[in-house]
Formats: structure tokens, sequence, C-alpha cells
């Protein structure tokens, strides 16, 4: 892979005491507390669930078809444009536009999460499906207000450290909406009753409900950011373009034909993660991991080198470009689903499961951290939220259709083949990297 003009992606590479010094600014700091806001949800309604659900006796194929609930992450980009231009009685005139929306969309989260603790799997999905509906459209929905709130909150140089405070809070969000949940589950279990309780669970999903309380208040006590002045619309036409057609046709206006390139990485960079990923919890419930084991293991020494990948990956993305890291990101990620596929020949290892979901979490923060600068550095911050929405919507799309038939695989062709073809899945990735960053260097934010 050829190296990008440094004056395209490597401006002037700041001293490293520089770009260390941006992740103690009040922008970074914000966005470590709203990436935690962010990322609670998405377990709750994915990972999570699926260990719930496993654990209450759902078989694997249709816990592959509920991960489908994860689509509305992949469709938000529908109702983005309305996010970003239409303001909420009285909240926007209170709070801004950015901050009204991320307030209402934590509501809806709170909402939804109250109901999942309620209801038990073993007497019906469909009420729980409509509740985790309603945690990821609400969570979906704070995604694209969060990101335009982070992408206008500071200049394109620092969105890589902006990111990487992102999936720092992220990922504190997963140990605690992972390893939290399933300590709170075990630690409420009644010694001597077998199978699966739900009370413990409705406890657990019930402080989660409340631990959405760390981004209301954020948000309360955090600035609006200033946006880009629009043209006034002159009628509802004008109105209509601008808001549903111009984000849209402006990303295609300023990258041509190779915005096909761009998308076509987008929509399939996180795939090995994604379609693994679903199947992780009933993996470790089949190889007969307990509760505490997992939370320790897989929700806590994994998430804290995400931590540590998140961290490096923003590092080297503002020393070395963003598109070296994403190749590096690629590769880390695909190779380590093959680390997936060993463990599955041996079952039962603790000591085994630490260094897999250790090397695995590494590698996906690496990749996370240059990924979403990445996106961040293709918006044009007049349609900031619209265009990020279709970014991250196309990122998901795709990887979530094809996880929703994991089930189906392993129940066919067992975990260690289903580890070794989502590792397959990555190679497309690197091939499309390569080109992109052949004939499109990572572009300056307009």
């Amino acid at each position: 892979m050829s190296a990008p003009p440094a004056s395209e992606e490597t401006p002037a590479a700041l001293p490293w005491r520089e770009s260390l010094k941006v992740y103690r600014e009040p922008a970074t700091l914000r966005m470590l507390a709203l990436g935690f806001s962010a990322g609670l949800p998405f377990l709750l309604v994915l990972g999570t669930l699926s260990f719930r659900l496993r654990e209450a006796g759902i078989d694997r194929t249709t816990i592959g078809y509920l991960s489908w609930v994860g689509l509305a992450y992949g469709f938000k980009w529908i109702w983005a444009p309305l996010v970003d231009r239409i303001p909420i009685p009285l909240a926007t005139a209170w709070l801004g536009r950015r901050r009204s929306w991320l307030l209402v969309s934590q509501v809806v989260v709170i909402a939804g999460l109250v109901g999942m603790a309620w209801l038990d799997p073993r007497a019906g999905l469909e009420p729980m499906v409509w509740c985790a509906l309603l945690v990821a459209f609400g969570s979906a929905t704070q995604d694209i207000a969060l990101d335009a709130f982070r992408i206008e909150s500071a200049a394109n140089r620092k969105q890589a450290a902006l990111a990487a405070a992102y999936q720092t809070g992220y990922r504190v969000a997963m140990i605690w909406a992972g390893a939290g949940v399933l300590w709170i589950a075990a630690w409420a279990e009644v010694e001597g009753t077998a199978g699966y309780q739900n009370t413990v669970w409705k406890i657990a999903y019930l402080a989660m409900a409340a631990s959405m309380l760390v981004g209301i208040l954020t948000v309360l006590f955090s600035p609006e950011p200033v946006r880009a002045e629009l043209a006034k619309a002159r009628n509802a036409a004008e109105w209509l373009r601008s808001t549903l057609v111009e984000p849209f046709a402006d990303f295609f206006r300023r990258h041509g034909w190779q915005a096909a390139q761009i998308l076509a990485l987008i929509a399939v960079y996180r795939i090995s993660d994604v379609v693994m990923g679903i199947m992780a919890n009933p993996f470790y419930v089949d190889m007969g991991f307990t509760k505490n084991e997992v939370a320790t293991v897989s929700k806590t020494f994994g998430v804290v080198m995400t931590l540590v990948g998140a961290f490096v990956g923003g590092i080297l993305s503002m020393r070395l470009g963003v598109l070296r890291v994403l190749m590096l990101g690629a590769v880390l990620s695909a190779a380590s689903n093959l680390l997936f596929a060993g463990l599955s020949m041996r079952g039962h290892d603790v000591a085994a499961l630490v260094w897999v979901v250790s090397a695995d979490n590494l590698a996906g923060g690496i990749a996370s951290a240059a990924f979403i600068a990445y996106l961040s550095s293709l918006t044009n911050v007049s349609y900031s939220a619209t265009q990020y929405a279709l970014f991250s919507s196309l990122m998901l799309l795709l990887p979530k259709f094809i996880a929703g038939y994991s089930g189906v695989f392993v129940d066919a062709f067992g975990y260690n083949t289903f580890f070794i073809a989502t590792a397959a899945l990555g190679v497309p990735v690197l091939l499309l990297v390569a080109l992109v960053a052949r004939s499109h260097p990572a572009p300056g934010r307009s």
C-alpha cells in the first residue's frame, strides 16, 4: 500500500505531548461520559440479552434471528435528517438542537430497559422483542445526535482523540452492561435454586436503566456546540430538498465515483467482529463458563484491553494517519477470530479465555478508534448528523443481517467452523482498505 501524501492524511503530526494533552480537554472528557451513555444500551439488547435468553433455554437459531433487533442501528439514517433539522417543542428552546435530542432519546432507552426488566422471556418473546426494539430505537437516535455533537465539538485533527474518548466511555459502559449485569444477576441468585431465575435479571436490568442517568446529567451540564448556519428554506419543497436530499448529494459531489469505494469499505469494515459477536455469549454458556467467569474475563479483562486499544488507536491515528491504522485494525480483527476457533477446541479453559478475549478486544479497540475517526473525516459539518448516521448505519446493516443467520450456521457446522468463517470475512476488508488508501486518502472535514 503506497503511503498517502503527508499533506492530506498526516498534516504536520502533533508532538507526543500535544497529542496527549487533548485527552484532558473538556470536550474530550464530556465525550467520555456520553460514550458511556451510548455504550450501555447496545449490549443489553444484543450481547447480554443473548446470554439471558440462552440461559432461559431459547435455542441458538432463535437468538440469531432476534439479533435483527440491532438492524434499528442500520436504518437510523432514515430518521437522521429529522434529528439534524427538526426541533423538539420546548426542549430545543431550553437545551439546543443536539442536547434536546440526546435527552429525549435517553429517556426512551430508560423506558425500554424498564420494560425488559419486568418481562420473562419464557412467558413469550414478543413483548421482550418490542421492548428491545424500543431500546434499540432510542439508542440509535441517541447515536445520531451524539455523533453530530462530537463532530461539531472539535476540529478535524482532534476527532481521533474524541473518538478514542468516546470508545473508552463506550467500553466502560460495556463492562457495566456486560460484567455488571452478570455480577448483579449472580449476586441476586437464590442459592440452591436450579435453572433460570428471572428475578435476578429484573434487578440487573433495573440497575442498567438507572445507570443511564450518567448520560442525562452530562447532557444537562454540557454546552450546546456551535453549528454551521444553514440558509432558511423558502418553501416546503426547498426544506425537503435541504433536509432529505442535500446531505447525501453533498457526499457524492465531494467524492465523485470514489464514493462507491468508500461506502463499500464502510459496509464491510466491522463484518468479522459483528457476525462473530452475536454467538459469543451463547458460546460461553455452551462451553460451561459461569456468569462470574464470563463477567470477570470477557467483560472485564476484554473490555480493559479494548480501552487500551482505543487509546493506542487514537494516538496512532493522529501520528501515522487514519488509513494506516485502519489496515492494522482490519488485520488484527480478522486474525483474532481464529483464536476463538482454537478456544472452541479446548472447551472450558478460563486461562485460555483470558488470552483470547484480551487479544480480540485489543484488536477491536484499535480498529474502532481509527474507524470512527475516518468516518468523522468524511462528514460535512453542515450535515454532520445525517451523513455520519448514513456511514454508521451502513457499517452495521450488512453485518447485522448476516449475523442473524449465525445461530443457524453454528447449529449446522459447529463453533469451530463458524469462527474460522468469520475470520475469512475479513479478507475483502483488507483489499478495500488498500484500494481506498491508494486512490482516495482520508479527506479533511468540510
